[in-house]
């Protein structure tokens, strides 16, 4: 499967942008609004001409979360239930939590 390009102001071939390019900090997220995958809100809010739409409740297995270590895609719902990639076991930034309301109806 092609690695899916990750628009915004990425600084690395691991998903870091000049928002959030901590060492834990390898998440792109595939926008419900646009189908965009971006490292985070400000990355999108800085390329869209649209406000973000969260993914609905019952959108768990939809692959919308890109681990930028390994490149897999995760389902929202197995993302939102591991604090590493299960594929590469690269861990996830914990603080990302604190976004999960805006890309994913809670």
């Amino acid at each position: 499967m092609t690695r899916p390009v990750v628009l915004g102001a990425v600084v690395d071939a691991q998903t870091r942008c000049v928002h959030y390019r901590g060492p834990l900090d390898i998440v792109a997220i595939r926008f419900a609004c646009c189908g965009g995958w971006y490292p985070c809100l400000h990355c999108h809010d800085e390329v869209a001409d649209h406000a973000i739409r969260p993914w609905p409740l019952d959108a768990r297995d939809e692959q919308a979360v890109l681990c930028g270590a390994c490149g897999a895609t995760l389902a929202i719902g197995t993302y939102l239930r591991v604090e590493q990639c299960p594929y590469c076991a690269a861990p996830f930034n914990p603080g990302c939590a604190l976004h999960h309301c805006v890309y994913f109806r809670m």
